[in-house]
C-alpha cells in the first residue's frame, strides 16, 4: 500500500488531524519530521494517509464551503 503526504504541518495539528480520520475509518499515520522548533511554532510534522484515500482525505479536512447569498 502506497503512502503519500497529504499535508505538512506542526505536530499537534497533524495528530488532530489523524484523529479526525481516525474517527471516519481513514487510515492515517504522522511522520515526524524533526527537530526544528523555533518561535514556538512546535515540531515539523508530515500526515501521510493511503493513495486511494487522498481524496476523502482532502473533503473531510477541508473547511465547510460558504452558502452564496
Amino acid at each position: 500500500m502506497t503512502w503519500i503526504t497529504l499535508l505538512t504541518s506542526t505536530l499537534w495539528e497533524a495528530e488532530m488531524m489523524q484523529q479526525l480520520l481516525a474517527a471516519h475509518n481513514v487510515p492515517a499515520r504522522v511522520i515526524d519530521l524533526g527537530v526544528k522548533s523555533y518561535l514556538g511554532s512546535g515540531t515539523p510534522a508530515a500526515l501521510q494517509v493511503h493513495s486511494q484515500d487522498k481524496w476523502i482525505a482532502l473533503l473531510l479536512l477541508s473547511p465547510p464551503e460558504e452558502e452564496q447569498t
